[in-house]
């Protein structure tokens, strides 16, 4: 967090209880995959220290009326980490809307974390609320339907050929579902094999659409972080330049970059993405 020059001074401190029952982080097991064999993952993260979080424990008003925070993110997988989780995260959009704190969301819809506290019907239920209060959402076509209700149209159930016209369609009835929608954007990937894929997104921002690069034969060494670099990308270019053309493609490369190197956290520069963007491409820099 330090290196990331996160400011840690707002971490909430709580007593070791000499095993980690209260403390412990989450872990994310993943099994690349290679070739015709598709990645694995899988989620531990029972009894973690983010799992165990409750309304009242974190001051929302402090953090957005007195430190004027700008900008909430927060997703799908802290909202099913427990029965306590999705309360937390409409107590926390509630409080930033209330100060007009910029509110995105990841919808990442995990059936794995879902299953123990109601299944595909509780996170449709619970995404849907979320949803009244969010400016930017973020998901892929199978977030989209298992949370809110939308189909794409037109692609085939393996999503060997996507149909963007289907998306077009989808985020604007989510945008007549949730007019505070101010953008809503989806990546869009076509698996060849593990390590190959193709690799897109699509944004849409006050009724207009905008395509992200078409990086086609995406060499991937590990796919993990792919969506939440995609999703860092795009929030940083909305909050630098407003422009979502610049934010899709921020976006579409940071999370490529991602997916170059192991694990979910990117250590891409903004110089490597912008490098992307431009077409240089992995031309060797001296």
């Amino acid at each position: 967090m330090l290196q990331g020059g996160v400011d840690t001074s707002l971490i909430k401190w709580v007593k070791y209880d000499g095993i980690g029952r209260t403390v412990r982080n989450g872990l994310n097991f993943t099994e690349r995959g290679y070739g015709i064999r598709g990645a694995l993952g899988v989620s531990d993260r029972g009894n973690t220290a983010a799992s165990q979080l409750k309304e009242g424990d974190i001051d929302w008003e402090y953090i957005f009326g007195t430190l004027g925070v700008r900008w909430l993110h927060t997703g799908g997988i802290f909202a099913a980490l427990s029965d306590t989780t999705a309360k937390v995260v409409i107590e926390a959009v509630k409080t930033a809307k209330k100060y007009g704190t910029i509110v995105s969301y990841d919808l990442n819809y995990r059936p794995s974390l879902w299953n123990d506290i109601g299944g595909k019907a509780k996170a449709r239920e619970v995404n849907k609320e979320i949803a009244k209060y969010i400016d930017v959402m973020i998901g892929n076509e199978e977030d989209f339907t298992a949370c809110l209700g939308l189909e794409v149209e037109g692609n085939d159930e393996n999503l060997k050929k996507l149909n963007i016209d289907g998306y077009k369609k989808m985020m604007a009835k989510a945008a007549e579902l949730y007019p505070n929608f101010k953008v809503a954007a989806s990546t869009l990937r076509t698996v060849k094999t593990a390590t190959v894929n193709d690799w897109s997104a699509i944004c849409w921002a006050d009724g207009k659409v905008y395509n992200g690069l078409d990086l086609n034969g995406l060499e991937i060494y590990d796919r993990v972080g792919g969506g939440d670099s995609f999703a860092s990308g795009l929030i940083y270019g909305l909050m630098e330049t407003g422009d979502p053309q610049t934010a899709v493609n921020y976006g579409v490369a940071h999370g490529a970059l991602a997916m170059t190197t192991p694990g979910d956290t990117s250590m891409a520069t903004k110089a490597e993405v912008e490098r992307i963007i431009g077409g240089v491409g992995a031309r060797v820099q001296r």
